[in-house]
C-alpha cells in the first residue's frame, strides 16, 4: 500500500471556484467604488475604470455561454438589466 496523498479532488475545485469567485465581486465592487469616488471628489473621467467592470462581466458571461451553462433566464435578466441601466445613464446624463 502506498502513502500518497491526494493533492488535488472535486472539493478542491470547488473551493478554488467560490474563491476565484469572491475575489471577481471584490475586485469589481472595488473597481465601482474607486471610479465614484474619483467621479464625485476628484470629478475625474472614470470611463476607464468603468470599461474594465463591464468587460470583467462579459469575459466571464462569454465563457459560459461557449460552455453552455447559461438559461434563457439569465439572458433575459441580462438583457433587462443592461436596458435598466442604459435608461439610467441616459437620464443621468440629459439631467446633470
Amino acid at each position: 500500500m502506498k502513502d500518497q496523498t491526494i493533492t488535488r479532488d472535486e472539493r478542491t475545485t470547488a473551493v478554488e471556484n467560490a474563491s476565484y469567485r469572491m475575489a471577481y465581486v471584490v475586485l469589481s465592487f472595488g473597481l465601482l467604488l474607486v471610479a465614484s469616488y474619483r467621479s464625485l471628489a476628484w470629478n475625474e473621467n472614470t470611463l476607464d475604470l468603468i470599461v474594465l467592470v463591464i468587460l470583467g462581466g462579459l469575459v466571464s458571461t462569454w465563457h459560459q455561454g461557449i460552455q453552455k451553462v447559461l438559461s434563457r433566464r439569465y439572458a433575459l435578466f441580462a438583457v433587462v438589466c443592461a436596458l435598466i441601466a442604459a435608461v439610467v445613464a441616459a437620464a443621468i446624463t440629459i439631467f446633470r
